[in-house]
């Protein structure tokens, strides 16, 4: 029969706690990615504050909206703007 040893005797060993790697996020438009440029939107100049026209990556002067400035976190919300541009531009 074999014997056992108590649990914390020297003979039992505690499992290896592995640390996980913490990598940086890509860059992409992608959520939880960098932007890799900053966005913005013009607004209508009507002042119904609607944007318009496609996403730019430098301010297009006038009323403008910034929807990410570079290097920041591409989030749900600034995504659905993003996505919003592109389907306005096909829509026309």
């Amino acid at each position: 029969m074999a014997t056992r040893s108590k649990p914390g005797t020297p003979d039992e060993q505690a499992p290896a706690a592995v640390r996980t790697q913490e990598y940086a996020a890509g860059t992409g438009w992608d959520v939880g990615q960098s932007a890799p440029s900053d966005a913005y939107r013009a607004l209508d100049s009507a002042g119904s504050g609607e944007p318009v026209g496609p996403v730019v990556h430098s301010h297009p002067g006038g009323y403008a909206r910034q929807i990410v400035a570079k290097g920041g976190l591409v989030t749900e919300g600034v995504k659905r703007d993003l996505d919003a541009a592109d389907s306005d531009r096909t829509e026309d």
